[in-house]
């Protein structure tokens, strides 16, 4: 195989493997949202108690709602796949 279809084969399996750790918090069950590293038993709870008054609209509203999730947190939550939406947590104009 030749160096550029390496690259592209490579390519392609980053994309899709990036694509399947993606896991949003509206639609996550309690094992998938309990797999997330950085999330317990505890935490998984207040978020499924939460979203159970409706979806979360963005990473502030799941801040806000959800105790025990601060920017820092919600950095970590985002580093290891977890979207709200489908996105991922950024801290500009951010401030719960």
């Amino acid at each position: 195989m030749s160096m550029p279809r390496q690259l592209s084969v490579l390519a392609v399996f980053a994309l899709f493997s990036a694509c399947a750790l993606a896991l949003d918090v509206n639609q996550a069950t309690e094992a998938q949202l309990d797999s997330v590293k950085g999330l317990g038993p505890s935490s998984t709870e207040r978020i499924l108690q939460a979203r159970s008054n409706g979806p979360f609209k963005d990473w502030a509203d799941l801040m806000t709602r959800v105790k025990g999730i601060k920017a820092s947190t919600a950095t970590k939550l985002s580093a290891e796949g977890l979207t709200v939406n489908g996105a991922p947590y950024s801290n500009k104009g951010t401030t719960p």
